[in-house]
């Protein structure tokens, strides 16, 4: 049986380097053109066997390893947790994983997440410590093996990164996973290889791409094993327009063959896709799919490759889907349910109230839902592709904190934004998902300080005084006196009363540093003057003192208790109590 090339799945916390890293193999610079600097989708690059014999001669010849394998196909996958669907799916694919760290900074939340994918799905994995070209005084030797580099080192950087290497061994035994400076190994069944690199100066990848080759050649190669004429298998990376040829799905096929005129079954969101494909498109090696213009047209591809896909009414599919290629009945059938099932799996649900949420691939989509399900965000209507007024109607009704969209990495049509518009929805648009939810949490904000503004201004706020005794600036008409807020805000035109329930007077002014201002917050030591309020006799020195509310004060306080602080909730219950003392009908709930 021929071997395909193995499918590798780079798996790392936000920043931590993962497109760096492909980009210095390929020596392209997909990072450059990634929104934020982070990978938002997953693309794919192949590495031949001559390029990895080029690159990794000496350690090859040193450690005795013939190529087998036509080459490596990179999955370059999101660093960022809101990915977890979409790094499941490269998981899932991947025959082996590097799981990139940054040495200097260590496991952080989404290396554990990626750990427990890896471990959910047993795929195996190699860690790469990277950026140890940042460990103090590193001198870098650019394009080296590791084990040359670390030999011109001073004795004081070796055990600088000594350090850090046992620091991040430690850490990842916290999480179950057991590794060891590769040259140290003497079981890779038993033992996780850490091959210390700089995705920047490429020190370390020769080690990171020969030990790969090493490992799948040596455990991995019946896995690897195809049949050339078995009904392809893969996933839709991302759909295009492309001039000339309309819509076209940029394809990962992971097991099979693909020939041209093959029936072709490809996930929809509402229904499953038969139809023929009309055209093949490879990607020049170590070409990143995603960036690439330059395709060539072949008859037929063979896992594992990215491969583009033209076919008639493809634009009914949605990137993130699975996507079949057939040649007989019994196949056709099989594909369907695998298909069906797949969509069905989707972790989406739709509420009677929410937002409504629009991206580009299954993934992203999935992955948008699941940030807003952990924030309780509901979502009314969900989609993939263009932004159109039909999506909209849905939250003609919604109140206003779900009058929202998020439309991730989609068009927005004209129709579209002018509905929006008229009927004040917040369309937010963007390219990495933690920024739109930033966005709506500010959004949120925006929207509780106008309410805020809107119902504090139709009340007196509660709030409770202590009269601090030795500050007594005149004793009647009016008293001024200094007291100290202890809860809630204390503002100017409102009555007094004791703890009794007794007014004493009305707030006149309120000073602060001899400034004349129009309230005081809790912690604050103002100056107050008192309009009835007379000292020694109905303000007593070390007194405590609270805003006299109405019962509509009351009422519309406690209707919106949401926006009021907790020190403010401490001052509302303890002066309802004090009236329900004085009035047992006073209090209205």
């Amino acid at each position: 049986m021929p071997i395909r090339q193995p499918i590798i799945s780079v798996l790392a916390h936000v920043d931590h380097g993962k497109t760096t890293l492909l980009d210095y193999i390929r020596g392209t610079a997909v990072t450059a053109k990634e929104a934020g600097g982070i990978t938002q989708h997953i693309g794919a690059s192949e590495v031949p066997a001559e390029v990895i014999n080029q690159k990794c001669a000496s350690l090859l010849k040193r450690w005795n390893i013939k190529i087998r394998i036509p080459g490596l196909l990179f999955i370059d996958t999101p660093g960022h947790e809101a990915f977890t669907f979409l790094r499941k799916r490269g998981g899932a694919l991947a025959d082996i994983a590097i799981l990139l760290i940054d040495v200097t900074e260590g496991v952080k939340p989404q290396t554990v997440e990626s750990i427990n994918i890896l471990k959910q799905y047993r795929t195996p994995f190699v860690v790469a410590a990277n950026k140890i070209d940042k460990i103090p005084g590193w001198v870098p030797v650019k394009d080296a093996c590791f084990l040359d580099s670390i030999e011109r080192q001073s004795e004081r950087v070796k055990a600088l990164l000594e350090t850090k290497i046992y620091e991040l061994i430690g850490q990842l035994a916290e999480h179950g996973v057991y590794a060891e400076r590769f040259d140290r190994i003497t079981d890779f069944t038993k033992t996780v290889a850490l091959i210390p690199i700089s995705a920047k100066t490429g020190e370390g990848t020769p080690e990171l791409l020969a030990i790969i080759t090493g490992l799948v050649q040596r455990y991995l190669e019946k896995r690897l094993e195809i049949n050339p004429a078995g009904m392809g298998k893969g996933v839709i990376l991302e759909m295009k327009e492309v001039p000339g040829l309309g819509k076209v799905a940029d394809v990962i096929l992971y097991d099979g063959m693909m020939r041209k005129d093959d029936v072709l079954v490809i996930g929809g969101l509402e229904e499953v896709v038969v139809t023929h494909i009309k055209g093949l498109f490879k990607p020049a090696p170590l070409k990143e799919m995603r960036v690439e213009k330059q395709f060539v047209q072949v008859e037929e591809v063979s896992a594992a490759c990215g491969v583009r896909v033209a076919a008639p009414d493809i634009e009914k599919a949605v990137a993130g889907a699975p996507i079949f290629a057939i040649r007989n009945e019994e196949e056709l059938a099989k594909a369907k349910r695998e298909i069906r099932l797949e969509i069905d799996s989707l972790d989406i649900r739709e509420e009677s109230e929410g937002v409504v949420i629009k991206a580009d691939t299954l993934g992203s989509l999935e992955a948008l839902a699941k940030m807003l399900k952990e924030k309780e965000i509901p979502i009314r209507k969900f989609g993939i592709g263009t932004l159109s007024k039909k999506d909209l109607v849905w939250l003609e009704e919604m109140k206003e904190e779900y009058r929202v969209v998020f439309a991730f990495n989609v068009k927005v049509s004209e129709e579209a934004e002018e509905y929006a518009k008229q009927a004040k929805i917040r369309v937010m648009r963007g390219r990495v998902i933690y920024k739109l939810m930033e966005e709506y949490e500010a959004y949120l904000k925006e929207l509780e300080e106008k309410r805020k503004v809107e119902v504090f201004s139709r009340v007196k706020l509660p709030a409770k005084i202590r009269f601090l005794p030795e500050f007594v600036f005149r004793q009647s008409k009016p008293a001024i006196i200094g007291v100290e807020v202890l809860a809630g805000t204390l503002q100017q035109k409102v009555d007094l009363m004791d703890e009794e329930g007794k007014i004493v007077g009305t707030v006149h002014a309120i000073q602060k540093m001899g400034e004349n201002v129009g309230k005081a917050e809790i912690g604050e030591r103002v100056a107050i003057s008192v309009d009835g309020g007379v000292v020694d006799r109905n303000l007593k020195r070390g007194a405590i003192y609270y805003t006299a509310l109405s019962k509509d004060d009351h009422r519309l306080l406690r209707e919106n208790e949401d926006l009021l602080a907790d020190h403010h909730k401490v001052a509302l219950e303890e002066i309802a109590e004090i009236m329900r003392k004085k009035d047992r009908f006073w209090d209205v709930f």
